[in-house]
């Protein structure tokens, strides 16, 4: 089982990437997530979760479903987080919540995606040469981490970019993003927008009506999945998304 949360898409196509090679099934976390299903790993098996990483961590629905899940403890378990840059302390954060659950986390893995946040100064997608680079990297990285998978590794394996200042950035300026970046308040839609609803589509945790023009319930994760999406490049977050650009995969 390969549980995956993505918004744009870059954890998306990993896990799918993973789980041709693993011959393995994906299950959406933003799907799964109020089903109280209970999960049986059966022996041997290889459980997986990928996600992006926020504000240097796991997506709270991550760790909230991870929280939520019921699931006998799994032989096997590993991440795979996408990041633009760096992932800072998430495999900390991840593992903390694994042993909260009273089970291990065998293995954690980065892959390096194209860049997707741009509400902030200076933050903004790659430009076309660095885009395909770094697709071209993230091919080759996930082959590589299928292979590590497919060993068995037994001891504990851990393979993630932290980053410079790995702490401050997951415990001081993540917390500061989660207080003052994390409110969907600010999105809205210019007179370019045509009503058409791919944004509530493309919202992975449906928290998006359109009516006239869309309206954001409180139940955002600021994947940025409907910015990216809008064919009209219609949605803005406040001014800080002017001239920004916009990404697919």
């Amino acid at each position: 089982m390969i549980f995956y949360f993505s918004g744009v898409g870059n954890s998306a196509w990993v896990a799918r990437h993973l789980a041709e090679r693993l011959q393995d099934n994906v299950l959406s976390v933003a799907e799964e997530i109020n089903k109280g299903i209970n999960y049986v790993a059966k022996p041997g098996e290889k459980v997986g979760f990928v996600f992006p990483v926020y504000g240097w961590e796991p997506p709270k629905i991550v760790l909230d479903f991870v929280g939520k899940m019921q699931m006998n403890c799994p032989d096997y378990l590993y991440f795979v987080c996408t990041c633009g840059d760096d992932v800072g302390k998430t495999t900390k954060v991840f593992e903390s919540a694994i042993r909260a659950k009273g089970w291990k986390c065998n293995a954690g893995f980065s892959v390096t995606m194209p860049d997707t946040y741009v509400c902030l100064p200076g933050f903004d997608v790659d430009d076309k040469a660095t885009l395909q680079l770094k697709m071209e990297n993230a091919t080759a990285r996930v082959e590589y981490i299928a292979g590590e998978l497919l060993k068995g590794v037994q001891m504990a394996k851990f393979d993630c970019y932290e980053g410079p200042l790995p702490y401050t950035k997951t415990y001081v300026l993540g917390g500061l993003f989660r207080a003052f970046l994390m409110s969907p308040k600010p999105f809205k839609a210019t007179d370019k927008c045509t009503a058409c609803g791919l944004c509530a589509k493309k919202c992975p945790v449906h928290n998006i009506k359109v009516e006239d023009k869309p309206q954001w319930g409180n139940n955002c994760t600021m994947c940025l999945a409907c910015y990216h999406a809008c064919p009209h490049h219609a949605i803005e977050y406040g001014k800080r998304t002017k001239n920004k650009g916009q990404y697919s995969i």
